[in-house]
């Protein structure tokens, strides 16, 4: 064999590791798994499933009586039923109090509490749970990013906690 073909084997064998590396990375990265409210289809596909709008709900981990709702795009077809298409980078969220309101433990002033993956490589939808100490609220902020480049659409709601609580942070 020569050089070019010792490099091509190589090539392959490497972005195939690199491949199944990041599939499997993707697959167990989640911090919490959203439980599925509902779709609503947006374009017919022949083939594969229609793309459609999905609600999701995320109950945060660390702080019991919230949960978030997020609304996104999820891309159907072939690609879409393969699990190989790129969702878009486009999400709402709306926050609420379901219940009473407590922490465990103090929280980050700032920290991820949620992604998922958008894409087998490297795209990934986030929920950030920011601290708003001056009105007693927690703020949670969703967006995506690529390893390379993130979209810079994003949506933010705010949870206001009762002035009786203060918010623990570490």
């Amino acid at each position: 064999m020569n050089m070019l073909g010792k490099y091509t084997t190589t090539l392959k064998t490497s972005m195939t590791t690199v491949l199944v590396t990041a599939f499997a990375f993707t697959c167990i990265s989640d911090f919490a798994h959203a439980q599925k409210i509902g779709s609503v289809d947006t374009v017919f596909k022949f083939i594969g499933p229609d793309h459609k709008i999905v609600v999701e709900a995320y109950d945060d981990p660390k702080v019991k009586g919230v949960t978030c709702y997020v609304s996104r795009a999820k891309t159907g077809g072939i690609k879409g039923g393969l699990g190989l298409a790129e969702d878009k980078a486009e999400a709402s969220i709306s926050c609420h109090q379901v219940g009473p309101i407590s922490f465990d433990k103090p929280l980050n002033q700032q920290e991820e509490v949620f992604n998922q993956s958008l894409s087998i490589l490297f795209k990934k939808l986030r929920i950030v749970r920011m601290v708003d100490m001056q009105r007693n609220s927690l703020v949670y902020l969703t967006y995506s990013d690529k390893l390379i480049e993130g979209s810079p659409q994003n949506s933010v709601t705010a949870v206001p906690v009762d002035r009786k609580i203060t918010i623990p942070i570490k």
